[in-house]
């Protein structure tokens, strides 16, 4: 099966099970919006290189990065973080384009409880989180 058609299932899925993760887990899906300031221009190269190698994948200990591998995720390199948020590699899509309330990356960055929310100890400004949202909003397209 290819990705295409293997992202479509996954969101086929996703709806079916009314916005469950990977796990069968129900998502604690949060009330987000895309009305709102981003940042910068809400594409997935200038998140990669603004927020989410910087602020989650830090050498030496972070969450995301090549040592930390949180969740299986990894911010190390643009092309393969896309596939890994999207599922296109390991099949646990983080994001569901076009569906901010059902999206793992979505529902970690505006989490309703302090310790919950990514990346810990520095959340995102508002702003950062808006263009995150604004882009799975948009479809979360590279």
């Amino acid at each position: 099966m290819g990705a295409r058609n293997t992202m479509l299932l996954l969101l086929l899925i996703t709806l079916l099970a009314g916005c469950s993760g990977n796990s069968g887990q129900q998502l604690e899906c949060v009330d987000v919006s895309a009305q709102c300031a981003p940042l910068y221009t809400p594409t997935f190269d200038e998140i990669y290189s603004r927020t989410l190698k910087p602020k989650c994948a830090l050498s030496g200990g972070s969450c995301h990065s090549i040592d930390g591998a949180m969740a299986g995720l990894v911010f190390d390199n643009a092309d393969d973080s896309y596939n890994l948020l999207l599922g296109n590699t390991d099949g646990r899509a983080r994001v569901v384009p076009g569906d901010i309330s059902c999206s793992i990356l979505s529902e970690r960055i505006n989490a309703p409880r302090a310790s919950q929310v990514m990346p810990p100890g520095s959340p995102l400004s508002a702003a950062e989180r808006c263009v995150i949202i604004q882009w799975i909003d948009d479809g979360a397209l590279r």
